[in-house]
């Protein structure tokens, strides 16, 4: 964004001060730099403004499998039932400024309010990701949690707490565990083509890299073929992602000093409601002083959470990672 014009004007007669063009380059950028947001999804919901400050996530259950689908010939087609629910996710009121004075304006050797945009980006950005990687860790939704006990076994908690302390670090066959229960227990439909996708700390990422089976993302990717932003490398099914910010995906899990946070889900697993796109504001006369100080901030309204909240087959679509 250096060089923009500080173009504002107001949304309305009486409304808020802000600058069009450079909220949409605010929210591209962040969004471009965003680790963790990138895998919550729309859902498909139209958020309506004064209809309260919650939002139903309408749950369609999986369809059973029968033994066998063989029709005879005078048998009629069986005809199943759909099962619906629901979960409420909170939109929240989101966002961070800055000040400066004019005196700083007007004898800065550089713009400071470009500058300053730059700071928001950064922020926004990390704002957001820390909130999605919030969702797909929320021990009250995501109720699976994985937690190694030695070098190829592991742990599954199913009630958000987790079983054990771990006692060393992830390793492939842990992530066979993980893929496996996601595939054959619960039955998770995978992120992309037939493979999960596992978000983690970076010391679970430098655990990984020293198995020998591990596999950098050119090696299993071709021409063409979509990298996610971060993406590292692949375990059997797990394509991973390493997020190196400490508060979306800590070091350090629960007591133990081996593991790191992690997260493998795949498809529709956390939503995002977006009541309110992030947008750049201004106030010229923060302080009331005359304009002698002024601050820019983003805003928005937005809701981020699990899409389910069991640990059930056929609903369930998050593992986390942690320890006591």
């Amino acid at each position: 964004m250096p060089g923009e014009a500080m173009t504002w004007e107001f949304d309305a007669n009486v409304g808020i001060y802000k600058n069009w063009q450079l909220t949409d380059e605010l929210r591209k950028l962040a969004a471009g730099a965003c680790i963790v947001a990138p895998f919550t999804h729309a859902h498909g919901i139209n958020f309506k403004p004064n209809a309260g400050e919650g939002v139903n996530i309408m749950h369609i259950y999986r369809l059973p499998n029968s033994v066998s689908s063989r029709l005879q010939e005078n048998n009629r087609i069986p005809i199943r039932k759909t099962a619906f629910g629901n979960r409420i996710i909170k939109v929240i009121e989101y966002g961070e400024g800055v000040e400066y004075t004019n005196l700083m304006q007007q004898l800065g050797k550089f713009d400071i309010r470009n500058e300053l945009q730059k700071l928001l980006k950064v922020q926004m950005e990390e704002a957001l990701d820390s909130e999605s990687a919030s969702a797909f860790k929320d021990s009250s939704a995501v109720q699976l949690v994985f937690t190694p006990t030695s070098l190829t076994t592991g742990q599954m908690a199913t009630n958000g707490t987790p079983g054990a302390q771990a006692a060393c670090g992830l390793t492939f066959d842990h992530c066979t565990i993980i893929a496996d229960y996601l595939r054959d227990t619960i039955h998770c439909p995978p992120y992309e083509g037939d493979n999960y996708v596992g978000i983690t700390a970076n010391k679970n990422y430098r655990s990984l890299k020293q198995d020998r089976y591990w596999q950098e993302w050119h090696k299993y990717l071709g021409k063409g073929d979509f990298v996610f932003k971060g993406e590292m490398g692949m375990t059997e099914g797990i394509r991973w992602v390493v997020c190196y910010r400490a508060l979306a995906f800590s070091n350090t899990a629960g007591t133990s000093p081996y593991m790191g946070q992690f997260v493998v889900f795949g498809d529709d697993a956390v939503a995002r409601i977006t009541a309110q796109s992030p947008e750049l504001r201004a106030d010229p006369n923060y302080q009331n002083d005359f304009g002698r100080t002024k601050a820019v901030a983003w805003y928005g309204i937005i809701g981020i959470g699990s899409v389910w909240d069991t640990p059930d087959d056929g609903m369930a679509k998050i593992i986390r990672g942690d320890s006591l």
